[in-house]
């Protein structure tokens, strides 16, 4: 008997739980380990940070939904990996063994890179249900008495998407309650120019954001660095192509939302080379699996992927949703075959396909293979992916609860999009 056990229980980790039980079956053990004992649907977050959801409409309890499919699961954080014993330490001084490990931890959230920056500082975050919450407390004491925002991803941030969601959202819910035209918005990102996306771009994503900013009177600073942020100040050092600084700013705010850049956490990033890359993301080959420790897979953010260009003020590339299912599946399968004595041979589909909410509108786009060249890139904007965004929401929670193994992109989002099947 095998027993996998997986580090993580977030968009990466419980589908990669449900998917190696069932390629495994149940003569091997799967279990599960996480820092929290709830499952958010991150994707949800901007919507929290204005009260469009709450915890109860995006959140459900790990246990009973692993237990169901005879999945083991402990609700304490990972402290240490010690690959050579093919063990994890617990906080709680606990040890689990294991005969493959699959880490789908997601990142640890670099606000300590930028003085000031932060939940614990004067910018609000909405990368986790806590921070969305915390942001919302804050942006109801806004609303009663408005001013500048300022919202953004920093420098070394992959993470481009929930930004702008979430600059179309606040404009939206401003403007619903009458108080839009008292607040002056910038958008702040190192992206070299608007809809990079971290992706140099897909489709026509520079001039579609970019006419959706003018449109609803959002200023940007693109190339820009935030050197530190003060109580209701951001300063900003703006770039040209050869990385120059050729303004600093100071934006004044009453309300800010930045996305950070992210590392490894920190029972990873421990690893060290060759395991891990110097932001403490781990290595992985064609099949999922780290070049030093064939046993030890990893899934979804946590993953290490080198920039898709180099840009004047540095920016990571995302993993998406669709990509992060193809690593799971093709994880699911090679341990499988591991354990059977057969070489690998599944790798995860390099595309990207994303949602993006812009409050009561939205834009997909297509991005196949996510590094460019590509085969297909195209982004469109429309009500409709709006509505397509709420629905995936209840059906990605609903699949998370029942522990259904169905590719959720594959299956849902591709049909929405009117594409039966992407390949690389």
């Amino acid at each position: 008997m095998a027993h996998i056990v997986i580090i993580g229980a977030s968009t990466g980790g419980m589908p990669a739980a449900y998917e190696i039980k069932a390629a495994v079956g149940p003569q091997h053990r799967v279990t599960v380990i996480s820092n929290t004992d709830t499952f958010h649907f991150v994707p949800s977050n901007p919507w929290v940070a204005v009260g469009w959801r709450s915890r109860k409409d995006v959140a459900f309890a790990i246990g009973p939904a692993l237990n169901k499919k005879g999945i083991e699961f402990i609700a304490v954080g990972a402290q240490h990996i010690k690959p050579a014993e093919k063990q994890v330490v617990l906080a709680d001084g606990q040890v689990v063994n294991y005969d493959y490990l699959v880490i789908a931890t997601g990142p640890k959230l670099a606000f300590d890179e930028i003085p000031g920056l932060g939940p614990q500082g004067f910018t609000q975050s909405v990368c986790t249900i806590n921070h969305a919450e915390d942001a919302y407390e804050r942006w109801q004491q806004f609303t009663r008495d408005p001013g500048p925002i300022v919202v953004g991803a920093a420098q070394g941030a992959s993470c481009f998407g929930p930004a702008y969601e979430f600059a179309f959202i606040i404009n939206t819910d401003l403007r619903r309650k009458k108080i839009r035209d008292r607040v002056p918005m910038t958008y702040v990102t190192a992206e070299p120019y608007i809809g990079h996306l971290g992706l140099g771009g897909v489709g026509d994503s520079k001039g579609l954001l970019e006419h959706e900013l003018r449109q609803h009177d959002i200023k940007w600073i693109t190339n820009a660095k935030i050197t530190k942020v003060e109580a209701g100040m951001m300063f900003v050092a703006e770039h040209n192509e050869k990385g120059e600084v050729i303004k600093e700013h100071q934006l004044p705010f009453k309300f800010s939302m930045v996305l950070p850049a992210f590392k490894g956490v920190d029972a990873v990033a421990a690893l060290g080379d060759p395991v891990v890359n110097p932001r403490g993301f781990v290595k992985v080959d064609q099949y999922q699996r780290n070049p030093t420790w064939p046993d030890i897979y990893a899934v979804g953010v946590c993953i290490a992927i080198p920039p898709v260009e180099v840009t004047p003020v540095p920016t990571g590339a995302p993993k998406t949703g669709y990509m992060i299912e193809s690593m799971v599946t093709a994880a699911a399968h090679n341990i499988r075959d591991a354990i059977a004595g057969i070489e690998p041979s599944h790798k995860a589909t390099w595309n990207a396909i994303c949602l993006a909410d812009m409050g009561d509108t939205g834009a997909a786009f297509v991005a196949l293979p996510q590094i460019p060249p590509r085969n297909v890139a195209w982004m469109k904007k429309g009500k409709w992916v709006h509505l397509a965004k709420v629905a995936f929401e209840k059906y990605f929670i609903s699949k998370m609860k029942k522990g259904s193994t169905e590719p959720a992109y594959e299956k849902y989002i591709l049909k929405l999009l009117g594409i039966n099947k992407l390949k690389d």
